[in-house]
């Protein structure tokens, strides 16, 4: 597939890319991109919760109340998980959500999740580009060029640039991630995709290079 590269105005340079079909072309495994996606958020808990259980409550151990003839059920502490201030009857516990997940299923879900972008056109390429300052209306600027203004979108990019990171930070509808960075989750979640020029050759060498080692 061949996509016309532009520049930050929106306007086409006269080159174009091929995208390859084993990455963008592939027939696409919705099982994968679930579990891919399930896993990423999974990671996303912090599983920090945790509640007092009748051992962990201070408290007197002194048994409250007599064994027999006071007409209620007996009682034999105030730390019991009947009564107001007691311990809590199987709490929530701190535990990681995380699972594992094959790496060649991972690979298969993102070739999926782009391969949907790529038949859907909902990928743009543009030319390798920083800005000289940080400031969110150069973004503002680029979107609006490329009529993505009203899109959620991923920029994908061939390294970490701080000043088009930092353009985008304010934007509730912008995100800006590298190629060696994309993961499923993000490429579904955004409604289009910018990717650099040579974040498309980074994209094609890493997933070769993960075939090769497989």
């Amino acid at each position: 597939m061949e996509v016309a590269v532009k520049n930050i105005s929106g306007e086409e340079t006269g080159r174009s890319v091929s995208l390859s079909d084993t990455i963008f072309g592939v027939e696409p495994n919705d099982h994968a991109i679930y579990l891919d996606v399930k896993q990423y958020m999974a990671n996303q808990r912090q599983g920090t919760h945790k509640a007092k259980e009748r051992a962990e409550i201070a408290g007197s151990t002194r048994k409250i109340k007599r064994q027999k003839g006071t007409g209620t059920a007996r009682a034999g502490s105030i730390k019991s998980p009947i009564f107001r201030g007691g311990g809590r009857i199987f709490g929530p516990r701190p535990r990681n959500y995380g699972f594992k997940l094959n790496k060649k299923v991972k690979q298969l879900a993102r070739k999926s999740a782009l391969s949907y972008k790529a038949k859907d056109g909902q990928i743009t390429v543009v030319e390798n580009f920083n800005f000289d300052e940080p400031k969110t209306k150069n973004y503002l600027n680029l979107l609006s060029s490329l009529a993505l203004s009203d899109e959620k979108s991923l920029m994908v990019l061939h390294a970490p640039e701080k000043n088009i990171h930092l353009s985008a930070r304010n934007l509730a509808n912008a995100k800006v991630t590298t190629a060696d960075k994309l993961n499923t989750y993000d490429i579904l979640d955004a409604r289009h995709l910018i990717v650099s020029e040579e974040a498309i050759q980074i994209l094609e060498s890493l997933f070769n290079k993960k075939a090769n080692d497989n």
